[in-house]
């Protein structure tokens, strides 16, 4: 590992984003190529699967993101914790607004219960944008961290930005199958299902490329933007992730899931931080 960050710090930041995201997206195709194996998943492995991902989100927002966000912030007291407190609240309220017009569905929820404007796409497609949705801050907060420890700001660092990656393509590898699984079992064809399940997961690079781009032009928004990937990413977890996990008889797996997607988070963090 020491070796991959090593790689990692020669690298100009924007790149280093893209190359990182690339993997996080790469582990998100290769569960969804599952569905070449399999037609379905036992739903206990299922929920907690959903459980570990929302695990991993909150420990990367607080570990990754909000602590570090609020370390590199001047001032003292409530001075300090303004960028935190700012960018938290606007990252929520973006995905807020992006889930009350962007068409998706939920995996676990039955049609009827898609949100955004309504619209006569497939459940394939919304199942996509469901997870393409929460992909989104998930590039953006690798991305920022790569521009940020590339600028040398306190809090921020290439090791953290790589423990960021990793937790994240984790958690991306059952979320490919969770979007090819169903779509699978709908009768769509192994490739089609498959292709559905790594799309949602191509914003990444996009959105940290963006992300690193972004804090190395503007240096002063780096707190803000750490900030606003973790409020995009607990409002994903708590109006996304954790219902999906309670859907069925399995709640207790779903959350031991969630505890052990935390321990693994904040351990790659603090470990390679």
């Amino acid at each position: 590992m020491d070796e991959i960050i090593a790689y990692f710090e020669t690298l100009d930041p924007v790149m280093a984003a893209f190359l990182a995201t690339l993997f996080t997206w790469g582990l998100t195709a290769l569960g969804a190529s599952f569905v070449f194996f399999f037609k379905t998943m036992n739903r206990a492995l299922f929920d907690g699967m959903l459980g570990f991902t929302g695990g991993v989100m909150v420990a990367a927002s607080f570990w990754s993101l909000l602590a570090p966000g609020i370390e590199m912030s001047k001032g003292e007291g409530f001075e300090k914790v303004v960028p935190a407190v700012v960018g938290f609240g606007l990252g929520a309220l973006f995905i807020f607004g992006m889930d009350k017009v962007l068409p998706h569905l939920h995996v676990n929820f039955r049609m009827a219960d898609k949100e955004g404007v309504k619209t006569p796409w497939h459940k394939s497609v919304l199942l996509t944008l469901a997870i393409t949705l929460h992909n989104i801050p998930e590039g953006l907060a690798i991305g920022v961290l790569f521009g940020g420890a590339a600028m040398g700001l306190e809090g921020a660092s290439i090791g953290g930005a790589v423990a960021l990656a990793v937790g994240i393509g984790l958690q991306n590898f059952p979320e490919g199958f969770a979007v090819a699984t169903p779509l699978r079992g709908q009768g769509m064809s192994r490739w089609k299902s498959w292709n559905y399940g790594q799309l949602s997961a191509i914003v990444e690079p996009v959105a940290a490329v963006l992300g690193a781009w972004a804090v190395m032009t503007f240096e002063p928004i780096l707190p803000y933007a750490l900030c606003f990937a973790a409020g995009a990413m607990i409002f994903v977890v708590v109006e996304e992730v954790i219902p999906e996990s309670q859907q069925d008889r399995y709640t207790d797996i779903a959350t031991l899931g969630f505890i052990g997607g935390f321990m693994v988070m904040m351990t790659l963090d603090v470990g390679l931080s």
